[in-house]
């Protein structure tokens, strides 16, 4: 008998019994999700299964049949359901295909044969209800992709500025600490400020306001930067009068307490009592000092702004050298993966490590480097979820096709319709895991790039979990790898 393949794309389990126009008879019926035969295959022992539901059963090897237990006709080894020991019932097939249908959803009056069913309106009618993986709420078919991408309280999003992905609940939290997250200047209105750079900008703004440097002797004004000398040259005098005081202070400490007491008038400035003659050769002296210490604080200060001014260019030039060698082991890093015949193999070493950061929440996903399907072709990448997502988180491998921003998009055929082969490789090269999909012309994944990189559309039940657990053909020395084969037909 035939070995039922493991490899096939298509794997449903069977359809709803609501869809036949007809009474349901038992011999149509799967033993294992009791719904109609899709894809028959019958067992040694008699009973028929849809391929989809005999395939789960014997995943991890032959099983006994419980229809047989439940008969009472249980026979070893007639009854071990095996895979090697079934065979695809072509002729239940044909039957199953003749039955007259009707489609299953509320207002819909579409009728027709179970044959046209699966290859006509199946996943098609435009009043089919589906149940979000991530928010488990009731859609349209037809909303699927805009609840997705607009509506979902659980999708996961990149940062369009950092391209760090988080869930969409944690947007504003994350706007919030996001380094490259545009700023506005309130000062001189310039836009699109990153955080990170937002602290040099308001220090050498044009516009920016701060305090005069003899703000802690008295003055309040504020002003923009680039105005301090006029500041400074206009309020000579305001400046020498509100330091005569400390100035003065300081050659009474230094010369000692002469008679009298200094007073101060509010026309004539201040004066020694009652010998007028020293007050106004202490009030000269006085006088010249502070323009002394005045002059030599103008000095200093531009000493200061000079060294400043240097610094910062020092700093520009550096952070601008850090950006071209940043740019430039990204490109190495990419030129050292990147293929152009649309076959991509993956090696994701540290499995144990990259896991246990996806289970903390730490790093759920990771990207493959870019590939693409000839030099002047898609630019594409791979991406994975090593703790699965959706109704593959905690349980599977989550593995997706994504199309990417290229150079050369102007010159490609949109929206995107080549098959895509994901695999992850039996490293005995026994048995890969496989699973294939031709892309849905109509979702936004497939069109023509308007961001780095369209949203992702692949297999979240990609691989089970358990397949990588103990001696793992599929996981050695730490490390598993994924193909991906780009069907580049009528390119």
């Amino acid at each position: 008998m035939a070995r039922i393949s493991l490899d096939c794309p298509v794997s449903l389990p069977g359809i709803p019994l609501s869809v036949l126009s007809v009474p349901m008879e038992n011999k149509y019926k799967c033993q294992q999700c009791l719904l109609v035969l899709r894809k028959p295959v019958q067992a040694q022992c008699g009973h028929r299964f849809c391929v989809h539901c005999f395939r789960q059963l014997t995943s991890y090897g032959p099983k006994p049949c419980d229809a047989c237990r439940q008969e009472e006709i249980y026979e070893e080894p007639i009854s071990i359901l095996n895979s090697n020991e079934a065979f695809p019932d072509n002729a239940a097939g044909r039957e199953i295909a003749s039955l007259p249908a009707k489609c299953l959803n509320q207002g819909c009056d579409w009728t027709g044969s179970i044959k046209e069913y699966e290859a006509q309106h199946e996943g098609r009618c435009e009043l089919e209800r589906m149940q979000c993986e991530a928010c488990k709420m009731s859609v349209l078919c037809t909303d699927k992709d805009r609840h997705n991408e607009r509506e979902c309280e659980e999708r996961t999003l990149n940062c369009k500025y950092c391209k760090m992905t988080f869930n969409f609940k944690e947007i504003k939290a994350h706007d919030e600490i996001c380094l490259k997250f545009p700023l506005q200047c309130k000062d001189c209105g310039k836009k699109k400020i990153p955080r990170e750079k937002f602290n040099d900008h308001s220090k050498s703004c044009a516009k920016s306001k701060s305090s005069c440097p003899f703000n802690d002797v008295g003055c309040k004004y504020m002003m923009e930067n680039g105005k301090l000398g006029d500041h400074e040259h206009s309020s000579a005098v305001e400046h020498l009068r509100l330091l005569l005081p400390l100035v003065l202070s300081s050659v009474s400490l230094a010369g000692g307490d002469a008679a009298g007491e200094l007073q101060e008038d509010s026309g004539l400035g201040l004066y020694r009592a009652p010998e007028e003659g020293v007050a106004t050769g202490a009030g000269a002296a006085a006088s010249a000092l502070s323009l002394d210490m005045e002059k030599k604080h103008r000095l200093d200060q531009e000493k200061i702004e000079n060294l400043s001014n240097k610094l910062l260019q020092l700093e520009r030039t550096v952070s601008m050298k850090d950006l071209q060698l940043s740019a430039t082991d990204q490109l190495l890093k990419e030129l050292q993966f990147c293929t152009y015949d649309g076959i991509f193999v993956w090696k994701i070493s540290d499995f144990s490590r990259r896991r246990q950061d996806a289970v903390a929440g730490r790093t759920p996903a990771m990207f493959s480097p870019a590939f693409y399907s000839s030099k002047y072709g898609y630019k594409m990448c791979l991406r994975l979820y090593l703790n699965g997502d959706g109704t593959g988180r905690g349980t599977h491998l989550s593995l997706f096709f994504v199309v990417m921003r290229g150079k050369c998009d102007a010159l490609l055929k949109w929206p995107f319709s080549q098959k895509v082969t994901l695999m992850l490789l039996d490293q005995n090269n026994r048995e890969h895991i496989i699973d294939a999909f031709r892309p849905d012309v109509t979702s936004t994944s497939f069109q023509r790039p308007i961001s780095e990189m369209n949203i992702a559309s692949g297999c979240p039940l990609f691989c089970p979990l358990a397949k990588l657990a103990g001696k793992s053909p599929y996981l050695r020395d730490d490390t598993i790898f994924i193909k991906a084969i780009v069907d580049l037909t009528g390119l």
